[in-house]
């Protein structure tokens, strides 16, 4: 997933002075960026009110669209570094190429999971035959300093741990939930699960109090924490909490993003995460030079330009603003 904004905003992440240690219920709106020729994303990371849940830095929710008649989601060449990218659907399919060679369809409720490392590039694209309706979210986690510059790798895991019980059906998609544990390889002590809330649910789920968290809405309308939410929106729980009450009324499926605070300061510019605004100089060099993260081969088209940096040196600051 490629953040295709022509004119990207500097994001300073990390750190754990503005992060809540208690609980709260802190509700995000997103806001609409056009990603590619005809998909529409809702980004609720980075967000005015809040810049990362535990290392997760980057949030974009799409559909569901019904793209019968369209190209459907349709990403040129772009690179990565710093981070681990997270695919995720709940209906379509996306056809993933990368500079390792890597050749991937992925589906409804299957993980693709991409770590840049140092260097890597991708592509992002519905296949030529594709189902009508294209639903699901895009998510990038922040790499620690000790495994930023590891080689890069693409792991795709079709059959995910669940959990189950009281109405609620949990697929684990990164880390670990009430003992089920999945296949993933993080980073950082983290948690992202896809969570199914039959009609008339009303169940609790057990939490890390160690850990934020934050909770996406992927459809239909349900009460978390005695909040009522509707598709689209993010909700921030804080910290400090051991369960988390679930309530719904009809269908229902939302995202838990969660792990440890992210100590470590960042810089978040256009596709990449570094430390220092020289780092991101030169990454964004050798991507128009095309060294470094290497050539996506079989795309119909051709690779992303960068961005023109901004004029001022960029700097890590805190993570919520």
């Amino acid at each position: 997933m490629s953040n295709l904004d022509t004119t990207p905003a500097a994001t300073r992440c990390g750190g754990r002075a503005d992060v809540s240690a208690a609980p709260v219920r802190d509700l995000l709106a997103g806001r609409t960026v056009q990603l590619g020729e005809s998909t529409e994303v809702r980004r609720l990371l980075p967000n005015l009110g809040r810049r990362m849940v535990g290392a997760w830095c980057f949030v974009d929710h799409y559909g569901p669209d019904d793209i019968a008649d369209e190209p459907g989601m349709q990403v040129p060449p772009h690179p990565h570094m710093g981070l681990q990218t997270v695919s995720w659907l709940h209906d379509g399919e996306v056809l993933h190429r990368d500079s390792l060679g890597s050749l991937q369809t992925v589906r409804p409720r299957e993980l693709g999971l991409m770590t840049s490392g140092r260097a890597i590039a991708h592509s992002e694209e519905s296949p030529r035959d594709h189902a009508r309706y294209l639903h699901g979210a895009q998510l990038w986690v922040a790499l620690p300093d000790a495994t930023r510059d590891t080689a890069p790798s693409f792991e795709h895991h079709r059959v995910l741990p669940e959990v189950t019980g009281g109405g609620l059906h949990a697929t684990v998609i990164l880390g670990d939930l009430d003992g089920a544990a999945s296949p993933g390889t993080i980073h950082t002590p983290l948690v992202g699960a896809d969570l199914t809330l039959a009609a008339g649910t009303d169940a609790r789920l057990p939490l890390d109090p160690d850990f934020e968290y934050a909770v996406l809405t992927m459809s239909g309308e349900s009460h978390v924490d005695g909040v009522p939410l509707t598709p689209g929106s993010l909700l921030y729980l804080g910290c400090g909490r051991r369960e988390l009450p679930l309530r719904a009324d009809t269908p229902a499926s939302l995202m838990l993003l969660g792990g440890e605070p992210f100590a470590e300061r960042i810089i978040m510019w256009w596709n990449f995460v570094a430390r220092t605004s020289e780092e991101i100089t030169d990454a964004r060099t050798a991507w128009q030079s095309a060294t470094r993260f290497g050539d996506v081969h079989g795309y119909d088209g051709e690779r992303l330009t960068a961005p023109v940096l901004p004029p001022t040196p960029l700097k890590p600051r805190g993570r919520a603003r």
